[in-house]
């Protein structure tokens, strides 16, 4: 497996985002993942994440979306959200990356307005819309599992059950090992899904929220679920994902700190390649 960092570790500090990459490659890390909006990105700064990239020999693996929309019941809504969707495949197929790391919404209103079968339904179709687009330039889609009560992936069975409807095979999981901690889900549940994860990521909390902590600032026991990604048969990419950190100034040690954790744990099982 190889050692990835999400670029929104950098986010909301003073480290740009050329320097993010260059600190990125720096600190030890294999790959990186591309968080920005392609709505936003002018063409300056595309072709400055690309150049970085390839300058400091720093591979692109995924970029990330959150279609929050993507199952709301006004489908003009929902168009945007698939439109906006192929602009991130596209940058990625730009960045030369493998995947896009999708996060899906929340069911409405506790569930009590509009039928959850029908959230349920337009996720799928339009997922499956996504994958038939994403196949089309030889990418992957990586559904990520949000671990909140009324995301609509919220648990591994609930992974398997909506890749089985979206039926596509550029359609499969994100595994995400401190939502599963926080998921209640045991790391010998991760073999239901081998051969369906397109993606990981890696970080830490305190057993109770979402925490996107460096490892071995919360309680997650990480070697159990990197084990059986490995018996899995994953060989991607383990991302370390850092937003929002407390002390922004101190942001590099923040990395650096996840890095160096998160190298002794895939080292001590012989994971890492």
């Amino acid at each position: 497996m190889k050692l990835g960092l999400i670029s929104s570790a950098w986010l909301g500090t003073s480290v740009g985002t050329a320097r993010g990459i260059e600190l990125t490659k720096e600190i030890g890390f294999d790959t990186i993942d591309v968080f920005a909006d392609p709505l936003e990105l002018t063409p300056i700064e595309r072709r400055l994440i690309r150049e970085s990239c390839k300058s400091c020999h720093l591979p692109v693996v995924s970029t990330v979306c959150c279609a929050l929309g993507i199952a709301d019941f006004n489908k003009p809504v929902r168009d945007f959200h698939v439109y906006r969707a192929k602009q991130y495949l596209d940058l990625c197929y730009e960045l030369e990356g493998g995947n896009l790391l999708l996060v899906l919404g929340e069911y409405l209103w506790q569930q009590e307005v509009i039928a959850p079968a029908d959230q349920w339904k337009w996720a799928v179709e339009h997922v499956r819309e996504l994958a038939a687009y994403a196949s089309g330039m030889g990418l992957e889609l990586a559904i990520e599992l949000e671990p909140f009560h009324l995301s609509l992936v919220n648990n591994i069975d609930g992974m398997k059950r909506f890749l089985a409807e979206v039926d596509h095979p550029a359609a499969k999981a994100n595994v995400d090992i401190s939502h599963l901690a926080l998921a209640r889900n045991s790391a010998k549940e991760i073999s239901k899904l081998a051969g369906q994860i397109a993606h990981v990521h890696l970080s830490d909390c305190d057993g109770k929220k979402h925490g996107d902590l460096p490892p071995g600032r919360g309680t997650v026991d990480f070697p159990p679920y990197l084990k059986a990604l490995a018996e899995a048969g994953f060989t991607g990419t383990v991302s370390i994902e850092l937003e929002y950190s407390p002390e922004p100034d101190k942001i590099v040690n923040w990395v650096r700190e996840a890095y160096n954790a998160t190298d002794a744990l895939m080292s001590s099982l012989a994971i890492r390649s």
